[in-house]
């Protein structure tokens, strides 16, 4: 198939994307790995539109050790007590 060999897709050819200066954080919980999931919007003719499920994930300062260091946390590692918060 023309498409699978040259990787076409909707809207041309698909590209590399290219490297960001910066390290971006990544929307996953510190704790459990907690990341986002993939699914399907649908709609009312059950036409299918990808879409995102994020993860409830808070940014806060939590103990690693003996420093203190802000990362992102789910919300039910918060709540479990999984990681103690830096005061």
């Amino acid at each position: 198939d023309f498409r699978a060999l040259f990787g076409v897709v909707r809207g041309g050819i698909r590209r590399a994307r290219p490297e960001k200066k910066g390290a971006t954080m990544a929307k996953i919980c510190d704790c459990c790995g907690k990341k986002p999931m993939f699914g399907n919007n649908r709609s009312h003719s059950m036409r299918a539109t990808s879409r995102r499920f994020n993860p409830n994930v808070q940014k806060v300062r939590i103990l690693k050790g003996v420093t203190p260091v802000s990362v992102y946390v789910c919300t039910r590692c918060l709540k479990a007590g999984k990681v103690t918060k830096a005061v």
